[in-house]
C-alpha cells in the first residue's frame, strides 16, 4: 500500500529526474550550488582575504593572472580572486534579503486584493500600476539617490521596485482560487478572510512564486551591481562585483583582468539563475511539457 510519504518521495524523485534531464538547467543548478559553497567558505578559499577587507599592497599593483594571484591584482595591489570570492557573499546576501523583502510586501497585498475584490482590489492594483509605470532601474536609482549611496539602501530600493510584479502574480492566482470548492468550504464553516488568505490562498501560490523568484534573483544581482557601478550602491573598499567593475573600467585597455573577472562573475550568476528558473517553470507547470 502506497503511503503519502511514498507519494511525496516519488514526486520529488520525478521532479529531480526532470531537472537533471535538462542539461542547461542542471548546469545552472550546479553553478548555484558551487556559488553557495564558495560564499559560505569564502574566508578559507580566498588566499588574500585581507585584500577583501580593504588591505592595500602597493608593491603588486596591476599584476597579471599568475599562480599567487589567479585573477591578477587591481590598482591597489589587491588580489582580485580573493575579492571576487568574498564578493559572492555580498551578491547572494543582496539577492536573499531583497527577494525576502519583496515577497513580504507583494505576496500579502496580491493575495488580499485577489480574494477581497471590489474596492480593495481596485485600490491595490491602481497603486501597483503606478509603480509599474516607471522603468525598474530608473525607479531604483531615484529611490537610492533619495536614501543615499549604501548597499542597504540599494536592497530597499530594489524591493520597492520589484514588489508590484509579485502583487500582480499572486492577485491573478488568488482570483482563480477564491471560487474553488475548498475556499468555499472554509468560508461556509466561518473561517475568517485573513485565515483563508493565509492558509488556502497563499500556500497555493507557492509554485509560481518560486519560479518567479528564482528568475528574479539573477536580475536583482545584476541591478545591484549596476547601481554600485554608478556609485549609488556599495562603497569602497567593499568587494562588490559591480563596484569592482566600476573602479577598474579606466584600466581596461592596459589591465583587462581588473574588470573581466568580476564581470564574468556577474554574468555567470545571472545566467545560472535564469537557467534554474526556466527549469523550475517546466517542472512546476505541466503545460510547458505538453502534459
Amino acid at each position: 500500500m502506497t503511503t503519502n510519504l511514498d507519494k511525496k518521495f516519488n514526486s520529488l524523485a520525478y521532479q529531480f529526474h526532470l531537472l537533471r534531464s535538462n542539461k542547461l538547467t542542471f548546469i545552472g543548478c550546479a553553478f548555484i550550488l558551487l556559488l553557495i559553497i564558495v560564499a559560505l567558505f569564502a574566508p578559507f578559499i580566498a588566499p588574500h582575504v585581507e585584500h577583501a577587507r580593504g588591505g592595500v599592497d602597493a608593491a603588486n599593483m596591476f599584476q597579471p593572472p599568475q599562480v599567487e594571484y589567479p585573477f591578477g591584482t587591481d590598482e591597489a595591489g589587491r588580489c582580485i580572486f580573493s575579492r571576487v570570492v568574498v564578493g559572492s557573499r555580498i551578491s547572494l546576501g543582496v539577492g536573499v534579503f531583497t527577494i525576502g523583502l519583496t515577497l513580504l510586501i507583494g505576496v500579502p497585498l496580491g493575495a488580499i486584493a485577489g480574494y477581497a475584490g471590489g474596492v480593495i482590489d481596485e485600490v491595490v492594483m491602481r497603486i501597483t500600476d503606478v509603480f509599474l509605470s516607471f522603468p525598474p532601474l530608473l525607479l531604483a536609482m531615484a529611490v537610492t539617490a533619495m536614501l543615499g549611496p549604501a548597499l542597504t539602501n540599494v536592497m530597499i530600493a530594489i524591493a520597492i521596485t520589484w514588489w508590484p510584479w509579485y502583487t500582480r502574480l499572486v492577485r491573478g492566482q488568488a482570483v482563480s482560487l477564491r471560487e474553488r470548492a475548498f475556499v468555499e468550504a472554509a468560508r461556509a464553516i466561518g473561517v475568517t478572510p485573513l485565515k483563508i488568505v493565509g492558509r488556502h490562498i497563499i500556500p497555493n501560490c507557492v509554485a509560481p512564486i518560486i519560479v518567479q523568484g528564482s528568475m528574479d534573483f539573477g536580475f536583482i544581482v545584476l541591478t545591484s551591481a549596476a547601481l554600485s557601478f554608478l556609485g549609488l550602491g556599495a562603497q569602497p573598499p567593499m568587494p562588490e562585483w559591480g563596484l569592482m567593475v566600476s573602479s577598474g573600467r579606466t584600466f581596461f585597455l592596459t589591465s583587462w583582468w581588473v574588470v573581466t573577472f568580476p564581470g564574468l562573475a556577474i554574468f555567470t550568476t545571472v545566467l545560472a539563475f535564469n537557467l534554474l528558473g526556466d527549469g523550475l517553470r517546466e517542472i512546476m507547470d505541466p503545460k510547458t511539457r505538453g502534459l
